[in-house]
């Protein structure tokens, strides 16, 4: 009799500790899972200092950022300005010169962005552009088009997670000359544009669709072929359109940007990052499917490549420390026994989506080869 009644409890604590320890990975997983799937403005941060103007030298405390390689832009409350590469970096200054804009004053605090240029085409670039309205299932998408000599072959734009229309900039004066007209969308929950039905980022799963409404747009402006053109999350987006969109045929190219290949691999860096275990990351996948009806397999672009796999070209670069390289080198790697005629690009030192910006050189000369190989343009 004794023995039973400890049995019993020994098997109701058991049942105990499994509701609690299954409650508290259901919350781990439900609070990571709004971290992926909740849109958030993105907060304005500025933790970089200028130290004033010496000469044609902007000049910044010295930081891991403000020592970073490459071009990039400056951003502080009412400001903005373009510096290049390091001249000077010593005694906890650095110097880098001016490329346009304004110097920030002594003591402002500023931001250091990958996105070199701030506002729209005609304002940052000098290009002539036009408001457009992409029509979607869920309604009206804004979007910028730049017209250029071609009306056949459009580039379509696709930005990452929280970033906007913006990122593509750096590229488009490249394309504009190529002669390739090139119109810059924004998906649901986009500032501007219309939320998903359950407010909810859907990571490329649903998204895909605004890209494919771009596509039917630029058909109807004439477009015979377009090429698509993703950063980041837009790279996951590309992905799904290829493989899902009834309109991939007209693709004659892809352009990838430090893009997400295999959402898995990427959960798995950003919780190694938070100093969270990896073994959480199904847990967050199981709860993010379940409140998006989200596959993740579906994203793994190696297991699961799509039907279409136009000519494409992937840049990514070796500090990434928000989407691991190796998920693109593993594409890289299958791309061949796929049958993808696919050419991987890494930027040694470059983080995320800033390889233009750090070998800004390499990477106009590898997007120009491109353009003329894939799609017979020379830039």
């Amino acid at each position: 009799m004794v023995r039973r009644r400890i049995i019993r409890v020994t098997v109701i604590s058991l049942l105990s500790l499994l509701v609690l320890v299954t409650a508290a990975l259901g919350g781990i997983g439900w609070y990571y899972s709004g971290e992926l799937l909740e849109p958030a403005e993105v907060p304005q941060r500025y933790p970089e200092t200028s130290l004033g103007q010496d000469g044609d030298n902007v000049v910044l405390a010295e930081s891991k950022l403000s020592t970073q390689a490459g071009t990039f832009g400056l951003v502080w409350p009412g400001g903005s300005a373009k510096v290049g590469e390091v001249v000077t970096a010593e005694d906890g200054r650095v110097e880098r010169p001016l490329l346009e804009g304004t110097a920030p004053p002594d003591g402002t605090k500023v931001r250091i962005e990958t996105d070199v240029y701030e506002g729209n085409p005609k304002t940052t670039l000098g290009l002539v552009y036009s408001e457009v309205r992409v029509p979607s299932e869920l309604g009206e998408m804004p979007a910028w088009l730049v017209p250029a000599a071609s009306k056949d072959t459009w580039v379509i734009t696709v930005h990452g997670r929280g970033a906007s229309r913006e990122e593509a900039l750096r590229v488009v004066p490249q394309l504009h000359t190529a002669g390739l007209p090139v119109l810059l969308i924004t998906y649901r929950n986009d500032v501007g544009a219309p939320a998903s039905p359950d407010g909810l980022y859907h990571l490329g799963d649903t998204e895909w669709r605004d890209v494919e409404a771009a596509i039917r747009y630029a058909q109807g402006q004439g477009a015979r072929e377009v090429v698509l053109y993703g950063w980041s999350m837009g790279g996951a987006i590309v992905g799904q359109a290829l493989a899902r969109s009834s309109a991939a045929a007209v693709v004659s190219g892809v352009v990838l940007d430090s893009p997400v290949t295999d959402w898995t691999q990427t959960l798995d860096l950003q919780a190694r990052n938070r100093g969270v275990p990896t073994w959480l990351t199904p847990v967050a996948e199981l709860v993010s499917g379940w409140r998006a009806d989200i596959d993740f397999d579906r994203f793994d672009l190696v297991r699961n490549p799509p039907a279409t796999k136009p000519p494409t070209l992937v840049f990514h670069g070796t500090a990434d420390g928000t989407v691991p390289a190796q998920s693109s080198r593993d594409l890289a790697t299958a791309a061949h026994g796929l049958g993808w005629p696919l050419r991987y690009v890494e930027i040694p030192g470059a983080d995320h989506t800033s390889g233009w910006n750090v070998a800004t050189d390499t990477y106009r000369r590898e997007l120009g080869d491109f353009l003329t190989s894939a799609i017979g343009v020379r830039p």
